[in-house]
């Protein structure tokens, strides 16, 4: 009989109910003793039957536990000091590539419970060369990195909103306002203008598209190994949500551009509606509209996905709150994710990690 594990995690929102769905879903042997945080947010007081305690109010007597936090990596030093003076010792801040490994390890046993492979492109085989671009999308209201990157072989950058501007990142780079295009709408549909614009108008055999701090971590010959395996396309490696795909995005956003999208599938998509259902009500899906695949797979995507977030957006209108006015963008993730497992059988998937830089 294996011994119970005991182990706390600092935070309480999403970030920590994933970290939470990973290590009980891996290690069944781990108990998760409860959610803790010290600032003067509102938590509920339990999430599941997990206790969720302020650190000024019941301070944990068993100190000898791991502790994982799980918050934004700004906000780790702060953290970690702080549980020392409480008496943690292992102490262990979920960086970037730690939950990574999480959540790669998750996926693998995952799949393997529901049948299927979990194919990651950099342990595909490699063949030979296609044309191929990554459409790096920037704008000028971009915080500099404080990380260098250098871009790589097959990225190039795009203005993304170019037409709201005179102002050009470099004289160089390419513009989202050229030829056909919406980029006069991108403070609400952010790096979907960069998506429409692609699909218009880029000339390659593969194209994709990344983030000027995201970007995909590929072996130095994805191109062949996508001809070689058949891969129609890459995403990121699909996130852990939770209660549900659909109950996250309502509970971070306003729930009734949700509903309303729903029912726009029902309406127009009738036959995908149920799976779309079932789909968004399970938990991962592949975040950040990221992806790299064929042209003609992008065409086929695209003729499906913009008619329903341009509805979606004549539904919901302007929003006040600059974040919350980029809800098409929050919706087509999930989309893509739902498009690409609803027509498994017509595209081959590979998945491949992201880096955050900051």
């Amino acid at each position: 009989m294996s011994m119970i594990r005991k182990i706390y995690i600092f935070g309480a929102h999403s970030r920590a109910q994933t970290l939470a769905a990973y290590l009980q879903y891996l290690y069944p042997d781990i108990r998760i003793k409860a959610y803790l945080f010290d600032n003067e947010e509102t938590n509920p007081d339990k999430i599941g039957e997990i206790p969720v305690l302020r650190l000024n109010g019941d301070m944990p007597k068993d100190t000898d536990c791991p502790v994982y936090i799980c918050t934004r990596g700004v906000y780790h030093s702060q953290i970690i000091e702080r549980l020392k003076q409480i008496g943690f010792e292992k102490i262990y801040p979920v960086t970037a590539e730690l939950d990574r490994q999480f959540r790669n390890a998750y996926l693998k046993k995952y799949f393997i419970s529901i049948g299927k492979k979990f194919p990651k492109i950099d342990s595909l085989e490699d063949e030979t060369e296609k044309s191929a671009a990554v459409y790096v999308v920037r704008s000028i209201f971009d915080a500099p990195l404080r990380q260098p990157y250098r871009l790589a072989s097959y990225e190039k950058e795009i203005q993304a909103g170019a037409a709201l501007t005179e102002k050009r990142i470099t004289k160089r780079m390419i513009t989202d306002d050229i030829e056909d295009n919406i980029s006069a709408r991108n403070k609400q549909f952010c790096e979907l203008t960069v998506l429409y614009w692609i699909w218009k108008n880029a000339r390659e055999d593969i194209v994709g598209l990344a983030h000027y701090r995201r970007h995909f971590i590929l072996p130095e010959d994805w191109v062949e190994r996508m001809k070689k395996n058949a891969v129609d396309v890459i995403l990121p490696v699909p996130l852990y949500v939770a209660p549900s795909v659909a109950d996250n995005y309502k509970k971070r956003h306003d729930p009734a551009d949700w509903d309303y999208m729903m029912k726009y599938l029902k309406r127009n998509h009738e036959s995908e509606y149920s799976e779309a259902k079932d789909f968004f009500g399970k938990n991962l899906y592949s975040p950040c509209n990221m992806f790299i695949m064929r042209k003609e797979v992008l065409r086929e995507l695209c003729e499906w996905l913009f008619p329903i977030v341009f509805e979606a957006a004549g539904y919901g209108g302007t929003k006040e709150d600059h974040y919350q006015n980029r809800y098409p963008g929050f919706l087509s993730e999930r989309l893509i994710s739902f498009y690409f497992e609803r027509y498994s059988y017509r595209y081959k998937v590979a998945y491949a990690d992201k880096n955050f830089l900051t």
